[in-house]
């Protein structure tokens, strides 16, 4: 890719394949030029208010064509986009519109029974019936919000989306053309917040040039290029649906297919006939999918390569996933770190392997207490260096987040082997001690999953005043599943130490596993509901 920001890009693929879907996502299509079109419309309605190179737009939109739109637009002038979860809590909305210092939020006004409007209200006392500028004082650099939808006495004009498409007609085409032209490399393009599954979420910072190159690289890897689907279930907002699916799409100018349909008939209709030959997401992301009756008469023959296994033919389907090599991805790597572009079935020595290192990125193991690399075997923490990391946290020092030498310490445990691949242990903190033996929690994942038949386990150790922690774990099944928890337990012991079995397994349904806004589960809330099984 030798252009490296995103308006450059585009204009790029809009010459080259203007009539080609860039996006579809269920009954929406949205292609290169219509991208552009619609991008330009509410980018110049972004400089009629006043933004300009580094200014800070939040988007509250769920996937979907409006949310590529938008996104489009404010990086294209220049502005730092700042994807929001649709899950956020009015609490979380507080935190991220205020320690981002979002200046331009644009957002849906109501989606799958979440208002928006009214959670602004809560969160920050915004009044959009209200003519006129914001001055929040809970939100101090809150200046504007434009709601998409949903128009009504609870929102006046001057903040809907149609009031940025009319401050836009004041902008002239040549003013636009210097503008987006005077985006370089180096200036931001993303803050995408982090899970906040251990602490407060933290803004990382992407920029244009290192962004691009670095999904050019992925895509090298996966075999995404023009003509090429992608299919995928990844939220946009968070950093793999935003970097790796919408941003390599757009540099390899292929098309991304996705689905935010609660039908899971709609959505293989959509895969039946949208005919992609990449999946990629996780594997719970598509569990409805799977237990739909109409799974299996489906013909999903087009799909040759990825890591949603369920939807992968028979021919190249692996028996045992984990003698395929998993992804790391992480948001200060802007996406995936760790991975392989052999799909191959592995030998047994690399059960469970993540792969290499991505090209531009350097890693290593390392002792945490002695700062030494780790042998090879020894569980140590990943760490990682190279340009194409993230700039750092917004609003913190750059030494606080790298070591002198540019390192940036995952927290990850892992190890690596004598052919340089790498294994993944846990989060540091998150072994399991128990009666002075130390337990891994993805082992017993990787153990029960197999005798589940691919059910997701979340294993994670409880306080015990005798044994210092015992090991629980909560099992997500299909609603009305009957899973004999003694007979599990059996199994466990049959390819387990005993003191890796869960000595508390609970079973719950997806719609009962509670989780954070991020998506991911919400480890305070499933250690009190094992505590109290």
């Amino acid at each position: 890719m030798t252009v490296n920001t995103v308006g450059a890009v585009l204009r790029q693929q809009v010459a080259e394949r203007a009539d080609v879907p860039m996006l579809v996502c269920d009954d929406d299509r949205l292609t290169y030029a219509e991208a552009a079109i619609r991008s330009r419309a509410i980018a110049r309605g972004l400089v009629g208010f006043g933004a300009s190179r580094g200014t800070h737009v939040g988007i509250l939109y769920p996937t979907g064509v409006e949310f590529v739109v938008m996104w489009l637009a404010i990086t294209r002038i220049g502005a730092v986009a700042v994807p929001i979860s649709t899950f956020s809590t009015a609490d979380e909305l507080r935190v991220l519109l205020t320690n981002n210092d979002i200046d331009v939020l644009i957002t849906v006004g109501e989606h799958r029974g979440h208002d928006y409007v009214a959670r602004l209200g809560e969160a920050v006392a915004a009044d959009l019936a209200r003519p006129g500028h914001l001055l929040l004082p809970s939100a101090p650099a809150l200046r504007h919000v434009f709601v998409g939808d949903g128009a009504s006495d609870r929102v006046h004009a001057d903040h809907t989306v149609d009031a940025l498409r009319v401050a836009g007609g004041a902008i002239t085409d040549a003013d636009f053309d210097a503008i987006e032209d005077d985006v370089a490399p180096a200036d931001r393009m993303v803050i995408v917040s982090t899970s906040g599954s251990t602490s407060a979420p933290k803004g990382v910072i992407h920029q244009h040039g290192t962004l691009i190159r670095h999904v050019d690289n992925l895509n090298a890897l996966r075999g995404l290029r023009a003509g090429v689907k992608l299919f995928s279930n990844s939220p946009l907002f968070w950093i793999g649906g935003l970097g790796y699916n919408a941003v390599g799409t757009l540099v390899a100018g292929s098309t991304l297919v996705c689905s935010t349909s609660l039908d899971a008939g709609v959505t293989l209709d959509l895969i039946e006939r949208e005919r992609p030959q990449l999946v990629n997401g996780f594997v719970q992301s598509i569990a409805n999918l799977v237990t739909d009756p109409s799974f299996g008469e489906r013909d999903f023959s087009s799909i040759r390569s990825g890591n949603l296994y369920p939807l992968l033919p028979d021919d190249i389907r692996p028996a045992d996933p984990e003698l395929r090599h998993n992804m790391l991805g992480m948001t200060e790597t802007a996406s995936v770190c760790l991975m392989s572009s052999d799909e191959r079935d592995q030998p047994e020595s690399r059960r469970g392997s993540f792969g290499t290192p991505v090209p531009e990125l350097e890693a290593r193991v390392v002792d945490p207490a002695t700062l030494a690399d780790c042998a090879v075997g020894e569980i140590g923490e990943l760490w990682f260096r190279g340009p194409l990391l993230m700039e750092g946290y917004y609003g913190r020092e750059r030494q606080d987040v790298f070591t002198r030498d540019e390192w940036f310490r995952t927290g990850d445990l892992f190890h690596v082997d004598e052919d340089g691949f790498f294994y993944f242990h846990g989060r540091r903190g998150d072994m399991i001690k128990t009666g002075g033996a130390n337990v891994s929690p993805r082992e017993v994942e990787a153990v029960m999953r197999d005798l589940t038949g691919g059910l997701l386990p979340i294993v994670f150790g409880l306080d015990d005043a005798e044994r210092g922690q015992i090991v629980a774990a909560v099992l997500v099944a299909p609603a009305g599943a009957t899973i004999d928890v003694a007979q599990l337990r059996a199994d466990l012991k049959t390819k387990l130490s005993s003191y890796k079995v869960p000595r508390v397994i609970v079973v719950l349904a997806p719609d009962e596993l509670p989780v954070l806004s991020s998506g991911k589960p919400d480890m305070t809330r499933l250690i009190e509901r094992a505590r109290g099984h």
